[in-house]
C-alpha cells in the first residue's frame, strides 16, 4: 500500500481560533491554567476542523526540534501493523510463535500457543507482569526469545496488562514479514505523505526498532498523525490507512477498569484499542510517559498535541476537558472574532518560556572552583569526575563518567546550547545555565530539550571538596530522581 506521487502538505494550515469555532480566551485560559499548575509543558498545538488554531513552545524548546515520544510510539507501531494487514503481509489472527520458530521454547504452553497479533495490539497477551525488563536484561540481546520464554499466566484476550514488550513483538513481526525495520516500513507509507521529516527510532541490540518507545518526532508531526486518524485515514484526498483499521484501533477492544475508586474519572480506565487509549468524552489518544500526548476528539473535530515533562499526566488531560472542550462550539463552525482576546493569546504564546534561574550572578568562590578537577566517590551513576571553568559570560562543565568525558556549556543566567552524552549513549541537545544561589552554592540546570528530562546539579563548595546533589524532574524510577555525590580535589 505504498502511496506513489503523494502530495505533501506541511506545515499544516493555520487559522484564527474563532474562525474554527473556539474562542481565543479559552485557549489563553488553558495555557494560564497549565502555568499555574506548573504542568511542565514543552509544546502545545491545537487543531480544529483541520487547521492549527494555536501553537506554542516553551523556550528554549523549539518547533523544529524532535521530542522523545515514549509510549506514544506505540500508536505509530499499531499503524504499521494496520498497513501491513492492508498489504496482506499478515493477519491479526496470526499466532505470535509462528513467526519465530527458532526462538520458541521447546515446550510451548497452551496460552502461548493461542497468543496472536490481536492480543499484542490490545495488551491482552495473558502475561501478569510487563515483559520489558526481562527482555532488556536478556544477556544475549535476543528480546524476542526472552519474550517467548516468559510464562503466560492467563488466557490471551481475557486480561489487560500494559506490556511494552508486546509492542516490541509487533515491531519484530513486522520486520520479519517485510524485511524492513518499523522506521523503514513507515517512511514511504506514513512519514513521507504526512511530511514527517527525519524521524528516529531506537533499536534493540539486534537492530529491531523498539516499537513500544524510542520514536522521536516534532510536535507538528504528532498533530499531523492525529489529524490523519481524525480524517479516517485520508490525507490530501488519498487513503493512507483503511477506515476499518482506524475504527478497530481506536475503539474499545478490551476493558481496563479495575473498579478502583476514581476509575470513572480516570482516562486510563476507559478501555483500550490497538495501542490507543479510549478517553472520556468519546475521545481517544496515544500517549507517552511524562506527558507526550496525541488526543483526538472526533465529536469536536479537534486534535491536541502536547509534549512535556510531568509525572501527573491526568492533570494535563483534565485541563483539556475542563477548559478547551467546553469552548468548542458545536452549533457554529465560525464564531464572532475577538481581536483583543486573540491579541492576548498571541502575546501569551509568544512569551511562553522556561526562564533561566539567576539568583546571584557570581561568587568569590568561582576562583576556588575554577578549573579544579574533583574526583567523586564510587556511585551507582558511575560519575567519576567533575570540573567547572568560568569566564565573564559563561562556564564550562566537564563530567567524566560511563560515556567518557562530556563537556556542557553553561550560560550565566541565560541558556547556552551544547550536545553531550548526559542521559545515555547518544548525544543529547542540551540547553544549560548556572547561577549561584548562595556564596558557596552553585546551581546548574540542564534541559535535554529533545526529551522530557531536566537535570539540576546543586554544588556546595568547600575548601578542598564539593558536595553535589543531582535531581531529575521526572524519572521512570523514584530511585533515580535524586542522588548525592562527594568530590575531593584530584
Amino acid at each position: 500500500m505504498i502511496m506513489e506521487n503523494v502530495q505533501i502538505t506541511r506545515p499544516l494550515p493555520r487559522s484564527l481560533p474563532e474562525a474554527q469555532g473556539i474562542t481565543s480566551a479559552a485557549i489563553s485560559a488553558f495555557l494560564q491554567h497549565m502555568e499555574e499548575q506548573q504542568s511542565g509543558l514543552h509544546s502545545f498545538m491545537l487543531l480544529r476542523h483541520g487547521a492549527v488554531v494555536a501553537e506554542g513552545w516553551w523556550s528554549p524548546y523549539r518547533p523544529e526540534l524532535p521530542h522523545s515520544l515514549f509510549s506514544l510510539s506505540k500508536s505509530f507501531t499499531s499503524t504499521a501493523i494496520g498497513l501491513a494487514v492492508a498489504e496482506g503481509l499478515l493477519k491479526v489472527e496470526d499466532k505470535v510463535v509462528s513467526f519465530f520458530p527458532e526462538d520458541a521454547p521447546a515446550v510451548i504452553s497452551p496460552n502461548l500457543a493461542i497468543m496472536d497479533i490481536s492480543h499484542l495490539l490490545i495488551m491482552g497477551t495473558g502475561h501478569t507482569e510487563d515483559t520489558t525488563p526481562y527482555m532488556v536484561d536478556s544477556k544475549d540481546g535476543n528480546w524476542v526469545k526472552a519474550f517467548l520464554q516468559l510464562p503466560v499466566g492467563k488466557a490471551p484476550g481475557t486480561h489487560f496488562l500494559y506490556n511494552t514488550g508486546a509492542t516490541y513483538m509487533l515491531s519484530a513481526i513486522l520486520q520479519k514479514v517485510s524485511g524492513l525495520t518499523l522506521l523503514e516500513y513507515l517512511e514511504p507509507r506514513l512519514f513521507v505523505p504526512l511530511g514527517i521529516r527525519n524521524p528516529t527510532w531506537e533499536s534493540c541490540p539486534r537492530g529491531i526498532n523498539k516499537g513500544g518507545f524510542g520514536l522521536s518526532v516534532s510536535t507538528e508531526d504528532i498533530a499531523a498523525f492525529g489529524q490523519l486518524y481524525l480524517q479516517q485515514g485520508v490525507w490530501n484526498n488519498q487513503r493512507l490507512l483503511p477506515k476499518e483499521w482506524i475504527a478497530a484501533a481506536t475503539s474499545k477492544q478490551i476493558g481496563n477498569n479495575d473498579g478502583s475508586p476514581g476509575a470513572v474519572s480516570s482516562d486510563w480506565s476507559q478501555g483500550y484499542g490497538y495501542q490507543f487509549w479510549r478517553c472520556r468524552h468519546n475521545a481517544y489518544r496515544g500517549d507517552g510517559a511524562f506527558g507526550q500526548f496525541c488526543i483526538v476528539m472526533p465529536e469536536q473535530d479537534a486534535v491536541v498535541a502536547i509534549t512535556s515533562g510531568n509525572s501527573d499526566m491526568q492533570s494535563i488531560i483534565n485541563g483539556v476537558w475542563n477548559i478547551l472542550l467546553p469552548a468548542m462550539s458545536m452549533e457554529a463552525k465560525v464564531i464572532e472574532s475577538d481581536p483583543a482576546a486573540h491579541a492576548e493569546l498571541s502575546l501569551i504564546l509568544e512569551q511562553l518560556s522556561i526562564q533561566p534561574e539567576l539568583v546571584q550572578k557570581t561568587s568569590a568562590l568561582e576562583a576556588v572552583l575554577n578549573g579544579k578537577v574533583y574526583r567523586l566517590g564510587e556511585n551507582s551513576h558511575k560519575l567519576e569526575a567533575f570540573m567547572v571553568s568560568f569566564d565573564a559570560e559563561k562556564a564550562v562543565l566537564t563530567l567524566q563518567g560511563m560515556y567518557g568525558e562530556q563537556t556542557v556549556m553553561l550560560g550565566r543566567g541565560e541558556w547556552a546550547e551544547s550536545s553531550a552524552n548526559i542521559l545515555d549513549h547518544k548525544k543529547n541537545l542540551i540547553m544549560s545555565c548556572f547561577t549561584w544561589t548562595a556564596e558557596n552554592k552553585l546551581k546548574i540546570t540542564m534541559l535535554c530539550v529533545e526529551t522530557p528530562f531536566c537535570l539540576t546539579l546543586e554544588v556546595e563548595v568547600h575548601e578542598s571538596s564539593i558536595a553535589v546533589k543531582q535531581q531529575f524532574n521526572v524519572s521512570m524510577s523514584a530511585d533515580d530522581l535524586e542522588a548525592e555525590f562527594v568530590g575531593h580535589l584530584a
